[in-house]
């Protein structure tokens, strides 16, 4: 009788099926990886939770009778090729939002003083696991089912809320109001970026790469102070008074990775990228 009733809803609803099993395989690939990374693993490697979750994806698709290229996850040369140039374009896209609000703030940039370059490059290694995750849960196996049973704009709109969600429920976020208006703004518009990202290249690897050069960028390549673990940093640093200077603000920092979003989803409009493709 049970096996009936599984078969029913299987040929019923055979996306939503696999939506419950995917959801359930990513849960317990989290559940896992706390029990598999311990502190001196996580100090070294903390890769388990990213592997987990590739893992479970690849038991996904392979129950599809697909594999992990089905998002770009082989190791072609050209999909290998997005993580480096993602990584470029999140950390030049990152300094160009930080320029826009430099020029809207009266703000200037200045070189560090004293670089801690062991630091600034190892930050690479231990942020990568993060991101990887992130893709994985929020454009990754579960974000394409969900366009295959609705729609692309559908499936953005529920994984911004989702991937925004994350972020503004944590403690410094929620005991600051600032901190949580510029999240519920500014994380959605990352999703977009990241899944159209994937959308126009067909491969994880891209997203991963803006992500993680976004990240490292904000930590890294410019900080709002000279404590050695940047390149730059920015003086005269404004605070925000006033809500409209506020908003302001928000509007031009996202403004310009809407922009870069803009560029990825046109890129074979270009006229060099159209030669290209004859």
């Amino acid at each position: 009788m049970k096996n009936s009733i599984l078969k029913t809803l299987l040929n019923k609803y055979p996306t939503g099926c696999r939506l419950v099993l995917a959801i359930l395989l990513f849960v317990l690939a989290l559940v896992l990886s706390t029990v598999i990374d311990t502190p001196f693993l996580k100090t070294y490697f903390p890769y388990a939770s990213a592997i987990l979750l590739g893992v479970a994806t690849w038991l996904l698709y392979k129950t599809e009778k697909k594999s992990l290229g089905a998002i770009g996850l082989n190791l072609s040369l050209r999909n290998l090729s997005f993580l480096p140039l993602g990584l470029l374009i999140g950390a030049i896209a990152l300094l160009g939002a930080k320029y826009a609000r430099a020029l809207y703030a009266g703000e200037s940039f200045a070189i560090s003083e004293s670089i801690n370059y062991s630091t600034i490059w190892y930050a690479l290694y231990f942020i990568l696991p993060t991101v990887a995750v992130e893709e994985f849960l929020f454009r990754g196996y579960l974000f394409k089912k969900t366009i295959e049973i609705t729609n692309v704009v559908i499936a953005n709109i529920i994984f911004s809320v989702l991937f925004m969600l994350i972020h503004v429920f944590d403690e410094n976020a929620m005991n600051n109001r600032g901190l949580m208006i510029l999240l519920i703004i500014s994380i959605p518009v990352g999703h977009l970026l990241f899944a159209t990202a994937l959308l126009k290249s067909k491969t994880l690897f891209f997203p991963i790469g803006l992500h993680l050069g976004n990240n490292w960028a904000t930590r890294h390549l410019i900080t709002s102070c000279d404590e050695g673990n940047s390149f730059l940093y920015t003086v005269n640093n404004t605070s925000f008074d006033t809500w409209p200077s506020f908003i302001g603000f928000i509007l031009i920092f996202n403004g310009v990775f809407l922009f870069v979003a803009f560029l990825i989803w046109k890129w074979n409009d270009f006229p060099w990228t159209k030669k290209q493709n004859k």
